[in-house]
């Protein structure tokens, strides 16, 4: 993947290989930031409302102070500025990372924020469907904790790192994360749906799992082709194995399709309908 030439460093834009951040990074540090990640297509961002509802409400939980000029048009605008830039007219991911300006230990100086947006080139303008279906497991070393920061995009992910090394050890395309009720919570960077009988199910918001933006548009494109949807549902491993089809979600890749897991195998007729009911709600309108 080509790295992008620019990236915008609190309104400025600036080489991207020039260092910005500085050992007083309180993300660096501590941890103590959001990110959210984004597809572009052209310069119009997909679902930048919802991405930015979900990071104000993320930055006033982590009492964050949001300045008066932090609006979704101003990141709109900067967005634009920086896919024309980099030259980015097809599909793009943009990446917005806020954290609390520097200074302090655990307890910070400040409550004012700073940010970077990033960009990189995707090989696809649409979401497109794998060709190849995904083969998961489950990772059961380490737990979600179900608390107040299991809704947060945040910078500390160091289960989903753990959980990252762990597919990569075990040669599996993906893995599926559980709660300390060994409940399905969700994958490394995704939201998990499972098909039987023509209903989807998504495990609930309460059991600890990242409220995704494309999760809430499956749910909705779903509803819309007639489709039973059970969106507060508990659903264990087992459960796997009883399932028609399963799916991945997230706002990058749209939708990726399981093939297996163990010893069961899954077809993908729902993932494509969806997919392409997806891409014409989200490029046609």
């Amino acid at each position: 993947m080509i790295k992008s030439k620019y990236i915008c460093n609190n309104g400025d834009f600036v080489l991207s290989d020039l260092p910005v951040l500085t050992t007083q990074n309180r993300a660096f540090r501590y941890g103590d930031g959001l990110f959210e990640t984004m597809h572009a297509n052209g310069t119009k961002v997909q679902f930048l409302d919802e991405h930015f509802i979900r990071l104000t409400y993320g930055l006033e939980k982590l009492k964050m102070n949001i300045p008066d000029y932090f609006t979704l048009e101003y990141i709109n605008n900067l967005i634009i500025k920086l896919l024309n830039k980099n030259k980015l007219y097809q599909g793009a991911k943009v990446r917005l990372s806020v954290f609390r300006c520097d200074g302090g230990l655990y307890t910070p100086l400040s409550r004012n924020i700073s940010f970077i947006i990033e960009t990189e080139e995707l090989g696809h303008a649409k979401y497109t469907l794998n060709n190849k279906g995904l083969v998961i497991d489950i990772y059961d070393e380490i737990k979600k904790s179900i608390n107040y920061f299991s809704d947060l995009k945040s910078s500390n992910a160091l289960l989903f790192v753990l959980a990252g090394i762990f597919k990569k050890e075990n040669n599996i395309d993906d893995c599926i994360i559980l709660n300390q009720e060994n409940k399905i919570v969700e994958a490394v960077s995704s939201n998990i749906f499972i098909v039987k009988n023509n209903q989807l199910y998504t495990p609930a918001l309460t059991d600890g799992c990242i409220p995704g933006i494309m999760r809430t548009q499956i749910i909705k494109t779903a509803i819309s082709l007639n489709y039973t949807v059970f969106d507060e549902c508990n659903i264990n491993p087992n459960d796997l194995l009883s399932a028609d089809e399963v799916f991945l979600t997230n706002a990058i890749s749209g939708i990726r399709w399981v093939v297996a897991y163990k010893k069961r195998r899954y077809f993908n007729k729902t993932s494509k309908i969806m997919v392409n009911k997806l891409n014409k709600n989200v490029f046609t309108s």
